[in-house]
Parts: structure tokens; C-alpha cells; sequence
């Protein structure tokens, strides 16, 4: 390679690559890693048997939701026939077959499932609202490119959500501001699990609570899980927390500039994480007028600095749940996380 012209991303992208071999090797079962850390399939085989995998019902705070549950499937090819489809809050499970184009967001229903058939299935140009709905599941969807303002899922002054293994992805050859989120949750929204999702090549990975100035709409809610989740070369907001309690397990985030930010009163419990070519992986100082708290145990940090000024007291959670050590993060997640993997 002629290193006259690497450029500062591509350093970032072999910085991570050597982080994920080195980690690979300590694991002694991953024998190849992509430009984004991930192992072969033998490697996956070679991990050890014991590590988890997809859960039929959502662990954490969005426990017990169960979106269309037996609701006869739908199958959808078009965005005319989506929208239809998750109007309502009526019980209904709709498939989607193909990667479907689209402007703005599609708002979803109450009692719903959406899932993406086989891989590659989803949206690209905008994604999906769920405001004031209650009981909905988003899995094994791509979701890709969300043009500003329009985020890859909204969640909005709604419970009982849970989001697994699905892939959010933009890229980071436009300014920061020309794609919007790639998750956000706002406006009193709660009882929310974020599982086995891939996020990529973003600057905006996942906002929890949008303002500095919603304390009277988002104290007391805004609980969310986030764990198996894969965040590969996103810039910030890994996720980015105001006012809520969020439990941050198992995670892999891989080429950020900072991580988790705990901000504006958030209580974060940061547990048996790996961060890889991260510059800091923990805040709770940044950019509003009142710190956050977190509790950071069983990290593997990678070389990344914390800037924790607050010590939480959030440090068990109303559920139960197995956290694995983050010896094996690696090599779990890489091989499960996003869609197509279930």
C-alpha cells in the first residue's frame, strides 16, 4: 500500500482490524477478521457453545413484548402495501420480502411484528415511526441510509419495543448532519430492548432522549437494554442517554470517537463491553449543562479513556439476565448480531 495516501479512515479501519485479530487470538477461536473485525464462519463454529444465542422473547427492560404474537403473517413487497399493513392496533405480524425504497418514515401500529424475510430484506431512504404505539417488535430488517430528518427507527412517547437483529447502516462520506439517526428514542418512551442489531459507518448511532429541556416528559421513563449489539466505525451516541436508565451489556463497539454518554441525570450501568480503536468509551461530562452517572464493571476498554464524573446508582436491574464475560464478546457477536442471523 502506498501510505502516501491512507487516509485517517483507513488507518482507523487496519487500527481495528489489528484490534480485532489481537482480540481474536486471545479468544483462541477466530482465525480471520474483515475490514469491520468480523470472524469467518469456521471461526463462529470454533467460539465456545456456551455463548448465547437469539432469544425467542426480549431480556431487559422491553421484557414481556410480544408484538402480533400468533397474529396470521402478512407478506409485503411494496411500500403501498407496508403502509397498510401496520396500520392499526390491531394483532398482525407483516413480513417484508425485498429491500423497499422510501422517503420520510412509515408509522407503525400498536400489537405489531414486522420482520424482514431472509437477508437483505428492509428499507433504504428513511425508515419507521412507532409514536404512541405500545407492544411492537422490529426484527431482521436493513435499514440503511435514513435521509435527514428522518431517522432508521423512531421510537416516540412509546412502550413495550423491542428491536433485534436488525442492520442499521449509512455512511460517512456525507457532512455529519446529512443522514439523521440511525435509532432514536424520545418523548417518555420506555420498556425498550435493543438486541443483536449491527450498526455501521454512521456519525449518529442511537439518541435516548432528544433534549436538555424535557426533563418534565422524560423523568422516570426513557429505560432501555442494549445488549449483543455490534457498533461498527459509528462516530457517537453509542448510545447517547438523557434522563433515563440505561442497562449497556455485552455490546462490541468498535471505531468511535466516544461511546455510551450518560447525560442530564441518566443512570447507565456499563457491564462486560469491548471497545476496539475507541477514543473514549464512557462520558458523563459532555455537551449539557448537567452531568450523567455510570456504573462501569467488567470492561474491556481496549486502551480507551473514561470520563466518568459521576458515580451512578444504578447497579442491578429490575430483571433477570446473564451477562457474559467480555472475553467472548467478540466472537458472540460478530457472529450473530444483525440481520440475516436469525
Amino acid at each position: 500500500m502506498d501510505v502516501t495516501r491512507v487516509t485517517p479512515r483507513d488507518r482507523r479501519r487496519l487500527t481495528a482490524v489489528a484490534a480485532g485479530v489481537t482480540a481474536a487470538l486471545a479468544l483462541g477461536g477466530l482465525s480471520t477478521v474483515s475490514a469491520h473485525g468480523a470472524d469467518s464462519a469456521d471461526s463462529a463454529r470454533s467460539a465456545t457453545d456456551t455463548r448465547p444465542t437469539a432469544e425467542t422473547t426480549p431480556i431487559g427492560f422491553g421484557a414481556g413484548t410480544t408484538g402480533g404474537g400468533n397474529a396470521a403473517a402478512t407478506t409485503v413487497t411494496s411500500l403501498d402495501a407496508f403502509r397498510t399493513a401496520v396500520t392499526g392496533d390491531k394483532a398482525k405480524v407483516v413480513k417484508v420480502s425485498g429491500l423497499i425504497s422510501l422517503t420520510g418514515q412509515v408509522d407503525i401500529g400498536s400489537n405489531t411484528t414486522v420482520l424482514g424475510v431472509g437477508s437483505g430484506s428492509g428499507f433504504t431512504g428513511g425508515g419507521l415511526r412507532l409514536k404512541e404505539s405500545t407492544n411492537v417488535i422490529v426484527r431482521n430488517l436493513d435499514i440503511s441510509k435514513p435521509r435527514k430528518p428522518s431517522d432508521g427507527i423512531t421510537v416516540q412517547k412509546s412502550t413495550k419495543v423491542w428491536i433485534d437483529h436488525n442492520t442499521f447502516s449509512a455512511d460517512r462520506d456525507h457532512d455529519k448532519d446529512y443522514y439523521d439517526g440511525l435509532l432514536d428514542i424520545n418523548h417518555g418512551s420506555d420498556n425498550i430492548t435493543i438486541s443483536w442489531n449491527k450498526f455501521a459507518d454512521h456519525f449518529k448511532g442511537s439518541l435516548v432522549g432528544h433534549s436538555d429541556n424535557n426533563a418534565s416528559e422524560d423523568t422516570g421513563h426513557l429505560k432501555v437494554t442494549y445488549h449483543h449489539n455490534w457498533f461498527s466505525d459509528v462516530y457517537s451516541r453509542i448510545p447517547s442517554l438523557r434522563f433515563g436508565t440505561g442497562h449497556f451489556y455485552d455490546n462490541y463497539v468498535q471505531g468511535a470517537e466516544t461511546g455510551v454518554h450518560s447525560r442530564m441525570g441518566a443512570q447507565t450501568l456499563v457491564e462486560n463491553n469491548v471497545f476496539r480503536d475507541t477514543e473514549v468509551a464512557v462520558t458523563t461530562s459532555r455537551d449539557s449543562d448537567v452531568d450523567g452517572y455510570a456504573v462501569l464493571r467488567g470492561n474491556d476498554l481496549g486502551g480507551a479513556a473514561t470520563e466518568v464524573s459521576r458515580t451512578g446508582s444504578f447497579t442491578t436491574p429490575p430483571y433477570a439476565y446473564t451477562a457474559e464475560p467480555a472475553s467472548s464478546v467478540v466472537a458472540t457477536v460478530t457472529a450473530q448480531a444483525g440481520a440475516g442471523k436469525l
